[in-house]
């Protein structure tokens, strides 16, 4: 029950970290925090770096304060850097060159994206690295192709994860939905692990298509 509880919570904080990329943003993730977190899903992701304001946000939406298509503008994820007034991220020369090192030598697989994750100017950014990363190569341009890389093997990766906790899990008929939406992201990653990808995919459309 436990290793339920972290996996739907992880599950959560991982659609509110996401919600600027989900079609339907706030309208499609609300009825889902409001659904499945339970009170041991609240508890477990006060524990979580920013959990706590998405235990807030799920609180204002049961109350009535946030209606279920919005959210309050301080609870918004990467403290709301994805809305039109960014703030300003500077890097000083030496994280530039960390940086620059780190996407100059990149490999596109597990070791390559830990090295990549370990890196101190990623670290400083905290859960918010993905979005202060892309926001400051914005004045550098010509390493957009090579970050793109980057974001392209994590997805991966995180999708490779999300997958075997789908199937290791009992899943709601919300969480199965949610997973039939998403699914033309799982068949662009999924493929890029083989046929251990290809059999994961095809696991993964038989487990949601099947009532548990």
């Amino acid at each position: 029950m436990k290793a339920k509880v972290k996996a739907t919570a992880s599950k959560l904080l991982n659609l509110y970290r996401q919600a600027h990329v989900i079609v339907g943003g706030w309208t499609t993730l609300n009825p889902i925090f409001v659904d499945e977190a339970t009170d041991d899903v609240i508890n477990e992701l006060r524990d979580l770096p920013t959990g706590k304001n998405l235990v807030k946000h799920i609180e204002n939406l049961r109350s009535g304060k946030t209606p279920m298509d919005g959210i309050e503008r301080e609870l918004l994820p990467y403290g709301g850097m994805m809305g039109d007034a960014t703030p300003p991220i500077i890097l000083t020369q030496a994280q530039w060159k960390e940086l620059e090192s780190g996407l100059e030598f990149f490999t596109p697989d597990q070791s390559g994206l830990n090295a990549f994750l370990t890196l101190d100017v990623v670290r400083s950014f905290g859960d918010e690295w993905m979005v202060a990363i892309r926001t400051v190569l914005s004045e550098r341009p010509h390493l957009l192709d090579k970050w793109r890389v980057v974001k392209q093997t994590y997805n991966a990766y995180r999708l490779w994860d999300m997958a075997h906790e789908i199937i290791a899990n009992p899943i709601s008929d919300r969480a199965r939905a949610q997973v039939q939406a998403d699914m033309p992201e799982y068949e662009a990653y999924l493929p890029m692990f083989g046929d251990e990808g290809t059999e994961l995919l095809g696991k993964l459309r038989t487990f949601i298509s099947t009532k548990n």
